[in-house]
C-alpha cells in the first residue's frame, strides 16, 4: 500500500517535507522488505534523520541539523538500541529548553539535559494521545 495511505496520524499534522520524506522511504521499504511493521521503522528512521518530534508532530531539526536524533537511528537494525521516540537526543540543551517552553512543561528551568529529553518525550506522548483522541 502506498505510503501516503498509510501516513500516520502525527504527519498527518507535520510538514509537507516531513511527510514526503517518511512516504518516499516508507514506499522505498516496501519494495525491499514487503509490506508491514519493517517498512514503518525504516520510514521513522530516516524521518528522524532530518526531523523531530515536538507535541503532536514533526518539525525539522535545530538548525537544520541531519543524522541520527537516538542510539536505534543510528544503528543497524540487527544491533536494535534504544529509541528516544522521535526527540533529538543530539540537540542542544538550549534547544531542548525551547522545546519544553513550548509545549509548557513546568521546572524546566531547573532540569538537566537528560531530564529536559524525558519531559520533552512525556509531554509529546500525551499530546499525541490527545490529538488522536480528538
Amino acid at each position: 500500500m502506498p505510503g501516503r495511505q498509510e501516513l500516520p496520524s502525527t504527519l498527518e499534522r507535520s510538514s509537507q517535507h516531513a511527510q514526503e520524506t517518511w512516504i518516499k522511504a516508507h514506499d522505498s521499504a516496501v519494495e525491499s522488505y514487503g509490506e508491514g511493521e519493517r517498512a514503518h521503522r525504516v520510514a521513522y528512521g530516516a524521518l528522524k534523520h532530518t526531523h523531530e518530534k515536538v507535541g503532536d508532530h514533526w518539525e525539522r531539526k535545530e538548525d537544520g541539523r541531519k543524522g541520527p536524533s537516538d542510539p536505534r537511528s543510528a544503528r543497524p537494525r540487527q544491533q536494535g538500541g534504544r529509541s528516544g521516540e522521535g526527540v533529538d537526543e543530539q540537540a542542544t540543551k538550549e534547544h531542548l529548553y525551547d522545546l519544553a517552553r513550548r509545549l509548557d512543561i513546568e521546572g524546566r528551568s531547573r532540569m538537566s539535559k537528560s531530564e529536559l529529553l524525558e519531559a520533552v518525550r512525556k509531554a509529546n506522548r500525551s499530546r499525541t494521545r490527545q490529538s488522536r483522541s480528538e
